[in-house]
């Protein structure tokens, strides 16, 4: 099955699931939020371009918004996936401070 999403096409098997991409669950969403910081941090190259960018500003909001998944999430994770955002969000937060000082 083919999936049009803007101007990507993108192929995806019987369940639905994008081929050649983990299962979407929560610490997949938590995982590429955190690489999404990453990216606008400096510290990895944007994927689509090649480049590395900073937008710091952009990091901040997507770590806020990390910390307001936490809170309105709290008592309904699993005990991996709530340990996966502590340590997300612990780290993130490091390298924050480390870039933008």
């Amino acid at each position: 099955m083919i999936k049009m999403d803007e101007e990507k096409i993108i192929k995806t098997d019987a369940a639905g699931e994008a081929e050649g991409l983990p299962p979407l669950d929560f610490s997949t969403f938590i995982l590429s939020l955190s690489s999404s910081v990453l990216m606008n941090l400096g510290l990895v190259e944007n994927p689509m371009t090649g480049k590395t960018e900073k937008e710091p500003a952009v990091a901040r909001q997507t770590i806020d918004l990390l910390t307001l998944l936490k809170e309105k999430t709290a008592g309904n994770l699993s005990e991996e996936e709530g340990k996966l955002l502590d340590n997300v969000l612990h780290e993130l937060r490091l390298w924050y401070v480390k870039v933008t000082s």
